[in-house]
């Protein structure tokens, strides 16, 4: 019998949990080892119950999700995590995929959706498109402060002038949300090479998933809107 998937879910309203909790319930290869009502008390519990996947709300009394999610991806042994939010242009939403979140559910995203990204992200795999990305990139864009946003860019383009130009267009197409084996077909690569290639991205870029690659890759395309002259990602 395969390993259950042990999740813990974390909200600081206790009907949301139950909710929650009922859902996965419902999933026979998963186990909800734990509840939290705050950031705090998630960090402790992941460290007594070692979970593979966390549900974390953002917005929470106390210790927020955000931080929790920052202190969480920093440990080693961290485990997979999936932001809670309400809304999908929430201005912290970018900051804790940034951190390392390997995606977001609505609160009210259907009970069949929620066990199929806790099954994915459990797997190694991240859980957000391409056009979600950009869709919460341009309303950062039009809402932050601009000298900000302006530097976010400038650091994703520094960081990724560190890639090969073949690393360089994997790392384009992880953007696009293609897969390896996606990649290796329209790159004409092996799958071995492509693997090899997005390892060294990671590094290179010090990101964990896919969803932090794609995200460099977006935000150093709005520098490029505004530097046309100077494209990086041209191929």
């Amino acid at each position: 019998m395969a390993e259950l998937i042990r999740v813990i879910v974390v909200d600081d309203d206790p009907l949301v949990r139950m909710g929650l909790t009922t859902v996965l319930g419902a999933g026979a290869d998963i186990e909800v080892v734990g509840e939290a009502s705050d950031g705090g008390e998630a960090i402790d519990l992941v460290g007594r119950v070692r979970p593979d996947v966390v549900l974390m709300d953002i917005r929470m009394r106390g210790v927020d999700g955000l931080t929790a999610t920052e202190r969480l991806r920093s440990t080693e042994e961290s485990p997979a995590i999936i932001v809670l939010t309400a809304f999908d242009t929430d201005k912290h939403l970018l900051r804790a995929l940034r951190a390392g979140a390997k995606g977001f559910l609505l609160k009210d995203t259907p009970p069949t959706a929620i066990l199929d990204s806790v099954r994915r992200v459990a797997a190694g795999e991240s859980m957000l498109s391409p056009s979600v990305i950009t869709r919460l990139i341009s309303h950062v864009v039009r809402h932050e402060d601009q000298d900000q946003v302006e530097a976010q860019a400038a650091e994703a383009r520094t960081a990724l002038d560190r890639l090969t130009t073949r690393e360089r267009e994997v790392a384009l197409a992880i953007s696009e949300g293609q897969s390896n084996a996606d990649i290796a077909a329209s790159l004409y690569m092996s799958l071995a090479t492509v693997k090899a290639n997005v390892t060294r991205i990671f590094t290179k870029l010090n990101c964990t998933n896919r969803v932090q690659v794609a995200i460099l890759v977006h935000e150093a395309r709005e520098l490029s809107r505004r530097t046309p002259p100077d494209r990086w990602d041209q191929r």
